[in-house]
């Protein structure tokens, strides 16, 4: 008894002791299966400190009034010209297109129309009218000692038809309210912002048309691995079009076109001064009409 105490006792301070001299080294007290390798150990993401108490200009203002218990928010000004271009001034985005509560749920429920509402099932199987063959009853239905049949094509059959089957082609159309949409718009802008990975550029224009200068600048910038780039006019830059041309994870696309699957599908939004405006526009305008997009059927009236 007193041998397997002193020996439980003995292993007890091996442990403690390996223990102390790995905290003392540095070294982890981890077993080597469970360990992340070094080169596999990706280094955190700087964030950029918030534009509180700044000297640097403010380049933009928010053209709509805000509301008095709300405040714009601020973010910094960037440029495509140069790596070091990533502070030229401070602008203000409006709070209520880019300072919402995050309802997460309407954002689900946006991503999941949004994928959804132009999907066409093409699925279709034959039934027992239309399955070849059949014509005539297989066996009496009396005297033969087996189950009474009238088709071979029976669903009960190796071969005849499907009962209950798809018969597309089926639409699975059906279309959200325009306030929910712009609120998974409000809220996809908002939680870019928040988590810093909404930047704001001053124009596209960019010194070269190499594909590398394009990607050197994200990784200067910590933009992440896939980048969505909006902006308002249709002609974009020559520059920045045979940039995006060969790279598979930085896309442009116009501002009237962005929608929340592209924004959650990639890990930075960079949008133009201009683009702001256009967004900030459109979406304040929802929330203050009173007319409807579309022309209702029934003899409807407007308020004044």
């Amino acid at each position: 008894m007193n041998s397997m105490l002193r020996f439980s006792v003995t292993v007890c301070c091996r442990g403690l002791g390996k223990r102390c001299v790995s905290s003392i080294t540095g070294e982890s007290a981890l077993p080597g299966n469970l360990r992340i390798p070094s080169n596999l150990v990706e280094l955190p993401r700087t964030r950029r400190p918030l534009p509180s108490g700044c000297e640097l200009p403010l380049l933009r203002r928010c053209g709509a009034d805000i509301p008095i218990h709300l405040s714009a928010k601020q973010t910094w000004l960037e440029s495509l010209r140069s790596r070091e271009d990533d502070q030229l001034g401070l602008v203000e985005l409006h709070p209520d297109v880019f300072a919402v509560p995050p309802r997460v749920d309407i954002l689900h429920e946006v991503e999941v129309w949004q994928r959804n509402f132009k999907r066409i099932s093409h699925a279709k199987v034959k039934c027992r009218a239309e399955v070849r063959g059949g014509g005539r009853k297989p066996w009496n239905q009396k005297g033969s000692g087996r189950a009474r049949q009238g088709s071979i094509r029976s669903p009960l059959w190796r071969g005849g038809g499907i009962s209950h089957g798809p018969r597309g082609p089926t639409s699975y159309y059906y279309m959200l309210p325009m306030k929910v949409r712009v609120i998974g718009l409000k809220v996809a802008l908002s939680s870019k912002l928040a988590q810093d990975d909404l930047r704001i550029v001053d124009t596209l224009e960019m010194p070269t048309p190499d594909p590398q200068y394009l990607l050197d600048l994200a990784r200067y910038r910590h933009w992440g691995e896939s980048i969505l780039i909006v902006d308002v006019n249709e002609e974009l830059p020559e520059n920045l079009l045979r940039a995006t041309a060969s790279l598979k994870t930085v896309n442009v696309i116009p501002a009237i076109g962005l929608n929340v699957h592209s924004m959650l599908k990639h890990e930075t939004l960079v949008l133009t001064l201009e683009a702001v405006n256009f967004l900030e526009n459109k979406l304040l305008w929802h929330d203050s009409r009173f007319t409807p997009l579309y022309p209702f059927k029934l003899p409807y009236i407007d308020f004044p």
